[in-house]
């Protein structure tokens, strides 16, 4: 008796998979959708919750202000400078934080010696308070760019290190007895091995470092910055312009969303590239 299943037509297999895309298409736009509708809920009951006096608007102001704040700003010019700034910083905070975090994690993976001699350093230092570093940077590398650079890179480079070296340590030890076994190196086991199987968590981490970035170069703005979204929330807290505060935080908050996006579609284009 023939208990074998027997394959399915070529044309069927097409068809199931286009079925399976479209119902993925219809489940993103039913999230999208239900993402937007909230959205729109939330500025509709701040603005009434405004208008209405139920929140204190000189603290929350309301959207109808913050956007015409924006706009304001937008046509004299004044916005832009400031926002190239602070985005500029984030960039490069993101880039070189991911950057030299993935390869401290590859240089202590490929050193077990090494990994013994770093890691309490970067458990002390990974729990130190970055704000109470900032002023150290700051007397070190100027009042500038590169000391807000420098901030962001001592929040995200240690995370993105501890992250992607704990996956490196994860990866299935019998994947690397075999390519082992049949006479593989060191080098063509991390190539093989152990960062196509982190590939995920790598990724993973560039969406978690957006939004460290954003910490850092805000942080960094605070202590020293002349200009940039975050030294517009500073002024606005001393002028007690809180509507300024809250243009500048939405403003982020959109900036950052891009970003993330970025990111996300990056991810799409590389796994779509694996597969």
């Amino acid at each position: 008796m023939n208990t074998n299943t027997p394959a399915l037509p070529e044309d069927s297999l097409q068809m199931l998979h286009k079925s399976h895309l479209k119902r993925q298409k219809k489940q993103r736009i039913q999230v999208f959708s239900v993402q937007m509708a909230l959205l729109l809920l939330f500025f509709a009951f701040w603005e009434i919750a405004g208008r209405l006096k139920w929140i204190d608007v000189l603290l929350f102001s309301y959207p109808s202000k913050v956007f015409a704040q924006i706009g304001k700003d937008m046509v004299s010019g004044e916005l832009w400078g400031h926002l190239g700034i602070t985005v500029g910083e984030t960039a490069a905070g993101f880039v070189l934080g991911t950057l030299f975090g993935t390869l401290l994690a590859v240089l202590i993976w490929w050193s077990p010696f090494l990994s013994k001699v770093l890691d309490p350093y970067m458990v002390v230092f990974n729990s130190m308070p970055k704000v109470a570093l900032g002023p150290i940077f700051i007397v070190m590398f100027g009042a500038g760019f590169l000391s807000i650079t420098v901030t962001t890179l001592s929040i995200t480079v240690i995370v993105t290190t501890l992250v992607v070296y704990n996956s490196f340590c994860e990866v299935d030890t019998n994947l690397i007895k075999v390519v082992r076994v049949f006479g593989g190196t060191r080098a063509q086991v991390f190539r093989k091995v152990i960062l196509p199987a982190s590939f995920p968590t790598i990724i993973s981490t560039l969406k978690v470092n957006v939004g460290m970035a954003w910490v850092g170069v805000i942080v960094g703005e605070f202590l020293v910055a002349k200009m940039g979204l975050g030294y517009l929330i500073i002024y606005g807290f001393q002028v007690f312009n809180f509507t300024l505060v809250m243009s500048s935080l939405l403003i982020i908050a959109v900036v950052a969303t891009g970003m993330y996006q970025l990111v996300v579609y990056a991810e799409r284009k590389l796994l779509n590239h694996r597969r």
